[in-house]
């Protein structure tokens, strides 16, 4: 019963969010656009209008989704992973430069790849995460200091020695096409990584929820202290929840090149990190709050893309609803954090009031 409750809880609390940042949208579009029927025509329907348009927007939000589900893992063990953008480029990256070689194995060459670029961002997170539980380092420094230089340094690998000499654009060569993940709703890029992405939810969720493993995360990010007074290992839940949580972003790289790109372009990933925390923040790092969070995000980036190619505003009027989202989503999240901890003041470690005794 107390599940179902802070699912529904969960839910609605998504869809207050994106209703009130839509009711911005509505009139700051009325403030600014000339057009203002027109270009709200094209912002909320625009998406819809046809196959192409509404496959890529639901394309768009299988990073966002496993990007969030990253962000709910290590947050639910008391962790906040900032490096989402340079585990995203870097996990895509390596999944490329490991696939090209790969192509006489097909299917499996493809795993292969996947799963190496899934490490390497795994990898840069638990960085991240030992360095907390070692020397109780800041992880929202560290993550952001790494992904950020590891962004630069994918740049230069892209525009340099990797770089395809048969493209204009700024990008590695291309993976085979029998790596390819198939497409679902031709002629958008729409492909099968969308049930990826679903599958994983339902991992994620039944692992956070049901699983030992899953309950011992839990209770290291609502209690620290508590836990280790109960035997579980909060460093090594520490340094292994920043692990899957870069490893889900590594995966949402790879699945982006192996289904929409098929080669990582230059900073493709701009934007995607924060989106993906926006949407875990928005669906209060409940996994299956993630998705209709996801979607949200997809569909204001893809509206606003639209009605910039078809009215009189900019692209950047997107970032006003997702301000205004980070905003009211953060807000949630630390009014909960700071009524727990003045709780846990007035409270010991075994919940009786009063001094500790």
């Amino acid at each position: 019963m107390k599940s179902v409750k802070i699912s529904i809880n969960s839910l609605l609390q998504t869809g207050a969010i994106a209703i009130f940042a839509l009711a911005v949208l509505a009139v700051f579009v009325c403030l600014i656009s000339k057009t203002p029927g027109r270009t709200l025509y094209f912002f909320f329907i625009g998406p819809f209008r046809n196959v192409f348009s509404f496959g890529n927007t639901l394309n768009s939000a299988v990073p966002l989704i496993l990007g969030a589900l990253g962000i709910s893992i290590a947050m639910k063990a008391g962790s906040l992973n900032l490096g989402g953008e340079g585990q995203i480029y870097s996990g895509a990256f390596i999944a490329t430069i490991t696939a090209l070689p790969l192509a006489s194995i097909g299917f499996f060459g493809g795993i292969i790849a996947i799963l190496a670029g899934v490490f390497f961002a795994g990898t840069m997170a638990a960085l991240s995460g030992f360095c907390k539980a070692r020397w109780n380092t800041n992880e929202l420094i560290t993550s952001f200091l790494l992904s950020n230089a590891m962004i630069l340094i994918v740049n230069y690998l892209v525009n340099g020695p990797f770089l395809d000499p048969e493209t204009n654009l700024q990008s590695t060569k291309k993976i085979a096409e029998n790596l390819r993940l198939l497409r679902i709703l031709p002629p958008s890029y729409l492909s099968t990584a969308i049930i990826i992405a679903f599958a994983f939810v339902l991992i994620v969720h039944v692992f956070l929820k049901d699983t030992k493993l899953g309950y011992e995360y839990r209770m290291t990010g609502a209690n620290e202290m508590f836990a280790r007074y109960g035997g579980i290992n909060t460093r090594l839940h520490t340094v292994m929840a920043m692990f899957l949580s870069g490893a889900l972003y590594g995966l949402a790289g790879g699945l982006v090149v192996f289904g929409t790109h098929y080669a990582t372009l230059k900073e493709f990933t701009a934007g995607l990190g924060w989106n993906g925390l926006a949407a875990a923040l928005v669906a209060g790092f409940y996994p299956p709050a993630v998705i209709p969070a996801s979607f949200f995000f997809a569909w204001i980036s893809s509206g606003a893309r639209i009605a910039m190619q078809n009215s009189d505003i900019t692209y950047e009027v997107a970032s006003v609803v997702q301000a205004v989202i980070f905003f009211l989503a953060t807000s949630t999240v630390l009014s909960g954090l700071l009524a727990r901890r003045g709780l846990l003041a007035r409270r010991d470690v075994f919940g009786k009031k009063g001094r500790k005794q």
